[in-house]
């Protein structure tokens, strides 16, 4: 996988910029790094319209200033709105070089670009009535908003509004390095297109990453079938997911993939095989790279059975939908993908005796306490793995909230996994073929349709 972006509490933020000063350049020269830097992107926005721009008491309204002096000079239309004086010796500074007007109130400004820069990461508290509806008149009045470092009104790291109904933006601007709030639902469904400002720091030693595109092979010259990977489908009581799921597979890399399953499954492709042997005497195959277990599995007392069949063997493995009512509490020896979606994620929860909290401090508790990696789904997707790494994604299209898509999504990791890939890196990988192949499909697409399309999807990584 090419390198990774690393993803910053607000605390890591501010020791790294700490770093930077301490080892000489003063908060003034990374006041206009990053004010700079996100002027570049304003000005291509504005496109020498009208820019009004929002400046706080602190440090981001600092870079608001700059901002605002780098568009003046520029000769563009700018106006700066500061209901509080710059309270910071960095921002009062700034605020002196600045040759443009300033008011104190939105005083019926209107433009092309507002430029929020009220409050950055560090906010704690929710917006003063005031204002939030000096924010709101300003975001009414123009036809983009940008965000310098986070929205205001944004907790950075658990991505929570502070206050409610806040603007949405077109664009964010995140300044040195990205936050949690960037990529984790609520708030990154508001924040629009995302770019990253160079301000020269260097991110201290943390676990958590924005994930990067991946690029995937071809087979080698001297593959096989079996070189290239054998997964085993284990199919249950709804014969359709677990045939979606091989159906994905078949695409995503494996060269080999049989369907375990009793049924039998008339609209099944040609090249896919029904094993219908009993469970246990298929899962027998120590040529298998992998087995997915799960999609249309049921819950019944048979389904339970071949379950604790699954759990029973050495291959890797990857547990979705009615594979994750697991039967009790276990600790995972072998490479180990838990698929959850928010509610079995809270179901794995109260098995695990994982306590309460946010999204991500869930999935990476379960992870370390199961030894498994844990992909849990959702709008904002979270790949953690025992070891403490943590991998955020770049949203997917909206239109994969639809049925059977979660089913396709396995049976790609579960083929990445057969190839030889381990948990972690499968998982990722598959996101990424997940998030493609839904871009291909297009809109108001069928389960059926995105797993048809993982195969087109797989082209674009090589």
């Amino acid at each position: 996988m090419p390198a990774s972006d690393p993803v910053l509490t607000v605390a890591e933020m501010q020791a790294a910029e700490q770093a930077l000063v301490d080892a000489g350049t003063d908060v003034d020269t990374l006041m206009q790094r990053a004010g700079c830097g996100a002027a570049e992107w304003v000005w291509r926005l504005a496109a020498g319209r009208p820019v009004t721009v929002l400046c706080g008491p602190g440090n981001n309204g600092g870079d608001g200033y700059v901002i605002a002096q780098v568009l003046h000079r520029r000769g563009l239309d700018v106006a700066v709105v500061a209901p509080i004086a710059p309270g910071t010796d960095a921002a009062q500074n700034a605020s002196a070089l600045y040759r443009g007007a300033i008011g104190r109130t939105a005083s019926g400004r209107r433009g092309a670009v507002l430029v929020d820069c009220l409050f950055g990461s560090g906010l704690a508290r929710p917006l003063s009535t005031e204002l939030a509806g000096l924010l709101a008149e300003l975001a009414a009045g123009h036809r983009h908003a940008v965000a310098v470092d986070l929205p205001s009104g944004i907790e950075s790291d658990s991505g929570m509004p502070l206050n409610p109904d806040l603007p949405a933006c077109d664009l964010t601007l995140a300044l040195g390095a990205w936050k949690f709030a960037h990529w984790t639902m609520p708030a990154c469904a508001r924040m629009g297109v995302r770019r990253l400002v160079d301000i020269g720091v260097t991110a201290p030693p943390c676990s958590a990453r924005l994930s990067a595109r991946p690029r995937l092979d071809p087979p080698a010259p001297d593959a096989h079938k079996y070189r290239r990977g054998l997964l085993g489908v284990v199919g249950g009581a709804m014969p359709g997911a677990g045939l979606l799921s091989a159906r994905a597979a078949m695409h995503a890399g494996a060269g080999y993939v049989k369907l375990f399953s009793g049924h039998s499954h008339p609209a099944a492709p040609a090249a896919l095989v029904v094993d219908a042997r009993p469970l246990a005497e298929a899962l027998g195959d120590a040529r298998l790279g992998a087995i997915l277990a799960g999609p249309g599995l049921g819950r019944d007392e048979g389904a339970k059975a071949r379950l604790e069949q699954v759990l029973d063997t050495d291959a890797p493995l990857v547990l979705d939908a009615d594979a994750l009512i697991l039967p009790g509490p276990r600790r995972f020896a072998r490479e180990t993908l838990l698929t959850p979606h928010e509610g079995e994620l809270e179901s794995l929860c109260r098995l695990f005796g994982v306590d309460g909290g946010s999204k991500r401090a869930k999935a990476q508790e379960l992870a370390r306490k199961s030894g498994a990696v844990v992909l849990a789904k959702g709008p904002d997707t979270l790949l953690c793995a025992p070891d403490g790494r943590l991998h955020l994604f770049p949203p997917g299209p909206s239109w994969l909230s639809a049925a059977g898509t979660g089913d396709v999504l396995a049976g790609v990791a579960a083929s990445r996994m057969a190839t030889g890939a381990g948990a972690f890196l499968a998982a990722e990988q598959a996101v990424w073929l997940h998030h493609e192949a839904a871009r291909i499909a297009g809109v108001a697409f069928s389960a059926d349709e995105l797993a048809k399309a993982v195969k087109a999807a797989y082209a674009r990584f090589l």
